[in-house]
């Protein structure tokens, strides 16, 4: 069969920006479901029970209620839905947030602030990760806190946080104060690529998107504990968390990438794969003089950060050059997260204490399933090619 243009460019090229874009899974189902859910006829039946055994089937992977599950257009509304339902809450209290979450939480804490939401960030220590005592410090700081954010992993420098203690810190605040505190967790980085174990970790929400799993773009999940009151109304789909009509095919594509890639035997052997490869690729930009790790004692089997996403730096050189350098050769690879391409600003390496230099010099390598060593040959030949014409 004669390969198309694009099948020939993609072989061509080395693919490393796998945390702002999985590789579309060919084996997406595409099920001709195309009635509308809430029609009372044989298609919209149809598509209700397709739509109800989609979300059951995403809830038997997640470990919880198919009732706590909502279908979204991905990580970036879901987060939204769990932040401004403070707007609709009696007695909104702060909202805080780890200084280094993902610009739809960052960026919509701002916007909250302009509607009279107090909104605070929580320190990081130097490797990224919120502690428990800095989490602590935040509380203790601002007694009215309602609602906390801290995602499971970070999108830019892979910083796994341990949402599990950080639930026990404010469970245990709340029985103290007599005031709960909402606990959201973007889960969009962790799902498929840690292990993720929502009941342990006493979470009130968290967000998902299909397509950081190799699934279909504009399809998400928000996971609610409890139901919220949303901040906008319509035709009460969703049991009225997220109205709108449903993207049927979204979530049956969603519930098969899910059971391919997060069930926990998945989980556990894919990111022992991702850890091989990590572990060969620094050994290999060990021996380049000019590149580092950020942060610098960042070592192969850390257990703080994902084997799947590493933030480097080249000495010299800034990130966004050594990207279209890379770029050029065949090798892609991402200064941070693309929702925020635009943007000069690396709020998250700032919060870790990086100077000016430092943090234009960071680009992120984030890895998948179809990774392999010669794509890490690849990019390690590359960065050796830009280090010589810069």
């Amino acid at each position: 069969m004669k390969e198309n243009a694009a099948g020939l460019q993609a072989r061509a090229r080395t693919y490393l920006d796998w945390a702002a874009a999985a590789v579309p899974d060919t084996a997406s189902p595409d099920e001709a479901v195309y009635g509308n859910p809430s029609s009372l006829h044989a298609e919209g039946r149809r598509a209700r029970e397709a739509l109800d055994s989609a979300r059951a089937r995403c809830a038997l992977v997640l470990g919880v209620p198919p009732e706590t599950l909502y279908f979204t257009s991905g990580g970036t509304e879901s987060n939204a839905l769990a932040l401004y339902s403070l707007l609709r809450r009696a007695g909104k209290g702060r909202l805080l947030y780890s200084a280094a979450e993902h610009p739809s939480v960052r960026e919509n804490c701002h916007a909250l602030e302009k509607l009279h939401v107090p909104a605070s960030a929580i320190g990081v220590e130097t490797d990224g990760r919120v502690s428990e005592a800095s989490l602590s410090r935040a509380l203790e700081k601002y007694p009215d806190t309602r609602l906390v954010a801290v995602m499971g992993v970070n999108n830019e420098t892979g910083a796994r946080m341990d949402i599990a203690a950080l639930g026990s810190l404010l469970r245990s605040r709340g029985a103290e104060t007599g005031r709960p505190v909402h606990f959201h967790s973007d889960l969009v980085q962790a799902l498929g690529k840690v292990p993720v174990d929502i009941p342990a970790w006493d979470i009130d929400s968290a967000s998902f998107s299909a397509h950081k799993l190799g699934g279909p773009r504009g399809i998400g999940l928000l996971y609610l504990r409890k139901p919220l009151q949303p901040l906008y109304s319509g035709g009460g789909q969703e049991r009225g968390v997220r109205p709108g009509t449903e993207n049927v095919q979204g979530a049956l594509a969603l519930a098969s990438v899910l059971e391919r890639r997060a069930s926990p035997a998945t989980v556990r052997l894919e990111e022992e794969k991702a850890g091989a490869r990590l572990q060969y690729l620094l050994a290999r930009l060990k021996k380049i003089d000019r590149v580092s790790c950020i942060p610098a004692d960042r070592k192969a089997g850390d257990g703080r950060f994902s084997p799947w996403i590493l933030q480097a730096r080249a000495r010299g050189v800034p990130g966004e050059v050594m990207a279209r350098v890379l770029d050029s050769l065949g090798v892609a690879i991402s200064t941070g997260a693309a929702c925020s391409a635009a943007s000069k600003q690396r709020p998250v390496l700032a919060a870790m204490g990086l100077d000016q230099s430092a943090q234009l010099e960071g680009f992120r390598i984030s890895q998948g399933w179809s990774t392999d060593t010669t794509c890490m040959d690849a990019l390690v030949s590359g960065i050796e090619k830009a280090l010589v014409s810069l």
